[in-house]
């Protein structure tokens, strides 16, 4: 890949953030600019920890195929057998599967495909109310589906937030703490967590975005801690060693090793990468070729104050991190690198 000129690239767009390119455990590209806080003027670092947004359903789906693989869960099985759905729409038809692949037909909590926006929930809701998984659920279970289990793929949050519920019934663990000790502690994601934005954590990036000329902190934008949709913290190094991770075996057994890297539906409609239909798996996005190989894998996430990618493009056999505490941050750097690559 040719970096000539990135840091240049960088420089113009004022981004904010982390950029990583590896190949296998080779350092193809590093930078870190920007501010970690606009209150401080503190400056962005390479180990600096970032909101990773959606990219958190990653560490969801990986938890959930361990306890698959364990024969603790099943993918086919009803929700409602793990999780107190009781008088609520959810159909019982709705399984993991479906949840993981975006193909439950449940209503979101808020519909970012039909143009809703999450930081209106917290308009009249305290964003603290919602800290553990449980706390989701009055904002979702009682609305009308969209469309009967398996039929349609919209990408949907607060499927994973029932599929978190889930990985809690089986282990006897909360959530964020299982995510710590099997997947980001065996993967060896030593800078990684789940960081409230209420404490004073070390090197966590706080999200910022410009409204109206003023800097507006995302303090009150959603929940102040990371649950199973979104919101775990990570740095550029660890995204990389997660899906080196995952790649190499070290998460989940060779059946879901195999499967997690396979596209599962077609989704039609817009991304932030492209206007095209692509293509879901249990987490992952893929980018096709026009022969119906896959180009690169990828997950992203978007948050206001936070934005991001992990991304590996196969042929060259990259791995990619960005990750930006602002919205809009990313996505000029990531299109930059995917032209390189040529995107």
């Amino acid at each position: 890949m040719d970096t000539t000129g990135l840091d240049a690239f960088l420089a113009d767009q004022d981004f904010s953030g982390t950029v990583l390119v590896r190949k296998a455990t080779a350092t193809v590209f590093e930078s870190a600019t920007g501010l970690a806080t606009q209150r401080w003027g503190i400056p962005n670092t390479i180990d600096t920890r970032f909101d990773s947004a959606s990219i958190t359903k990653l560490f969801t789906s990986v938890a959930v195929l361990q306890q698959v693989g364990k024969g603790n869960l099943d993918l086919e099985t009803s929700i409602h057998h793990y999780v107190d759905l009781e008088g609520t729409t959810i159909s019982p038809s709705v399984n993991l599967l479906h949840l993981l692949t975006h193909t439950s037909g449940i209503a979101d909590d808020a519909d970012e495909e039909a143009g809703e926006d999450y930081a209106e929930l917290w308009v009249d809701r305290p964003n603290y109310s919602v800290i553990e998984t449980k706390d989701f659920l009055p904002g979702f279970v009682h609305k009308e589906p969209l469309a009967e289990p398996g039929v349609q793929c919209r990408y949907c949050n607060v499927g994973y937030i029932l599929a978190g519920l889930a990985l809690e019934r089986v282990t006897g663990m909360p959530y964020r703490q299982y995510v710590f000790d099997e997947v980001f502690t065996r993967a060896g994601m030593v800078d990684s967590g789940f960081y409230d934005r209420r404490d004073a954590a070390p090197r966590v990036a706080e999200g910022w975005d410009q409204v109206d000329g003023r800097w507006v902190e995302n303090i009150y934008s959603y929940p102040p801690i990371g649950s199973p949709d979104g919101g775990a913290h990570v740095t550029a190094h660890d995204l990389v060693r997660f899906i080196q991770a995952v790649r190499g075996g070290e998460l989940l057994d060779a059946e879901f090793t195999e499967e997690f890297f396979v596209p599962q539906v077609e989704h039609i409609g817009t991304s932030s990468l492209a206007a095209e239909a692509t293509w879901y798996g249990f987490g992952l996005e893929f980018d096709m070729n026009e022969d119906g190989t896959v180009r690169s894998y990828y997950k992203e996430g978007i948050n206001f104050g936070a934005s991001g990618i992990i991304r590996h493009y196969l042929e060259p056999g990259l791995d990619i991190a960005v990750l930006s505490n602002s919205e809009d941050g990313a996505w000029p750097v990531i299109r930059e690198l995917d032209e390189r690559l040529g995107g």
